[in-house]
């Protein structure tokens, strides 16, 4: 069985409940995609799809992946990804196609994509260092504090966090509830933010170790002593 699908982030927005509750929300355009080839334990030592993100564009492909393409006879795709199989479900094969259907309302999913990427940043907004005094002639108002001694050992020690370029990474939100699954418009509603601006490719796979779901124990009235 397919765990994931390839989507793109479209932007947030709010979903209400019935009752007037209030959920910020992710909208996905997950799918459709089509599966450019299947690995098997025999071959590759391992159970895994390569799926391929049909987009409204198409895409343009080189000498060596028009070969790969036309194995699988499916259209050109700019975004491939491998997402492994869960063991039962039906037997997949080249060339089928990977709907927005396989989440159901209430489903954890994991969501991976590239976090924004922040520049060269310092001390305090990339290690959320304290920073010096504000006031009184200080002149060290977001600078690193004591980063090694002078006497000894007369260096920085390593390992210290410092500045440097922060965010542009991989980054994996987990246990991510999903509000809505629109097939129709290949739409998918998670609640909660995930990485990446808006049009950026994710990847949306069923939770690796999904929490469990509290459920409300409604306590019996106790019965008077007679």
């Amino acid at each position: 069985m397919i765990t994931g699908i390839i989507g793109k982030k479209v932007g947030m927005t709010q979903v209400f409940d019935p009752d007037g509750t209030v959920h910020p929300a992710t909208v996905i355009k997950a799918g459709p995609c089509v599966i450019v080839q299947a690995k098997n334990a025999q071959a590759d030592g391992y159970e895994a799809v390569q799926l391929g993100l049909v987009e409204e564009t198409p895409a343009k492909a080189n000498k060596p992946t028009i070969g790969h393409f036309k194995k699988a006879n499916v259209p050109a795709t700019r975004m491939r990804r491998e997402v492994k199989l869960a063991p039962g479900g039906d037997a997949v094969k080249t060339g089928d196609q990977v709907l927005v259907s396989i989440f159901n309302n209430g489903d954890r999913v994991d969501v991976v994509g590239t976090g924004r990427g922040k520049g060269f940043q310092g001390v305090v907004k990339r290690h959320h260092f304290g920073g010096g005094a504000a006031t009184h002639g200080s002149m060290f108002h977001r600078a690193p504090g004591s980063i090694g001694a002078s006497s000894f050992p007369s260096r920085v020690v390593k390992g210290m966090r410092g500045a440097g370029r922060m965010g542009g990474g991989r980054v994996t939100i987990r246990n991510l509830k999903v509000l809505r699954v629109d097939a129709d418009n290949h739409l998918l509603l998670v609640e909660g933010g995930i990485p990446g601006a808006p049009s950026g490719y994710v990847i949306v796979r069923k939770a690796i170790a999904p929490h469990k779901v509290k459920v409300a124990q409604v306590e019996k009235p106790k019965k008077g002593k007679k």
